[in-house]
């Protein structure tokens, strides 16, 4: 029988996601394919410093003690010959990472299909665009985001904004056409009617069989919220749709336009997707972060 990703969690990550890549980016960049390509060749034995993913990676791979639950994959642009410098860190890092493909400057996410990703986690919008319209869970990783030095190395801590992300834009469109207050007055009679599936609901829900897999004494957990600008009473809708897809979120934050980067700051996620650019700004001082490319705010 042929070897199958279907019971897995399957991330996909450009190299320049996972690691420390921007100063060669920058000469990719400007055009110089042939000068970054040998920018990397002289380095190749160079390991590269981690990137803003590596922290999340590393502790989605330690859930694999004791079985094989989650699969990472290098997806990236970079030619072959590059890859073997991702490899080459992957080694030095502790990283136990095996597959990888590699396009040469083409776009790569065609392959999340065959790799059945559950989220392909990149730094090239366009990529992440691409992915996300063929279906994928998919975000841009800002290079610039901070590294949090977590109090909780035995958790996977990972925050998930709603509207756009876990759930469809529907109520978003209503609130961006006639604002607030119809907002809310189509969510309060919608209440009963679980919302669409959003990008990033495949991810909530592998992260969700992952925990109810895991043995109590796993050297690894995950924890889960939802951060979000809804409150009572649209909180409601946002909590049904939950409960009717039946996935458990471990916390939950109605914060009804609040900056969300306090509240990050708390919970102190590992990882923090959304798919308003101000809110990603705003998150990605105090945590990793990640740009989700879609609904009515992305439409342009």
């Amino acid at each position: 029988m042929a070897l199958t990703l279907q019971d897995k969690l399957v991330v996909a990550i450009s190299s320049r996601a996972l690691f420390d890549f921007e100063e060669e980016n920058r000469v990719y960049e400007e055009g110089d394919l042939h000068g970054y390509e040998m920018l990397q060749r002289e380095r190749l034995g160079v390991p590269a410093k981690p990137g803003v993913a590596f922290p999340l990676i590393r502790k989605l791979l330690a859930l694999n003690a004791g079985a094989h639950r989650v699969e990472v994959v290098i997806l990236s642009r970079s030619d072959p010959i590059s890859g073997l410098r991702a490899f080459h860190s992957c080694r030095e890092h502790g990283l136990a990472i095996e597959r990888g493909v590699f396009t040469r400057g083409r776009a790569p996410f065609g392959y999340l299909k065959p790799l059945n990703a559950s989220l392909f986690l990149s730094a090239n919008q366009e990529d992440v665009r691409d992915a996300l319209s063929a279906g994928f869970p998919a975000a841009r990783v800002l290079p610039e985001s901070a590294k949090m030095a977590s109090k909780y190395p035995d958790e996977i801590r990972i925050a998930f904004d709603g509207d756009a992300v876990l759930f469809s834009d529907e109520a978003e469109q209503v609130f961006q056409k006639d604002g607030l207050k119809a907002f809310v007055g189509h969510e309060i009679h919608n209440k009963d009617l679980p919302l669409a599936d959003g990008p990033l609901k495949p991810l909530l829900e592998a992260l969700h069989r992952l925990q109810n897999a895991a043995d109590q004494a796993a050297p690894m957990h995950i924890r889960t919220a939802l951060v979000t600008a809804r409150s009572a009473p649209a909180h409601e809708r946002a909590i049904r749709t939950l409960m009717a897809w039946n996935i458990e979120i471990d916390e939950a934050m109605f914060l009804g336009g609040l900056d969300k980067s306090a509240f990050l700051r708390e919970f102190e996620p590992d990882f923090f997707f959304d798919d308003q650019i101000g809110h990603c700004e705003s998150a990605r001082v105090v945590t990793a972060t990640g740009h989700v490319l879609s609904g009515i705010v992305n439409a342009s």
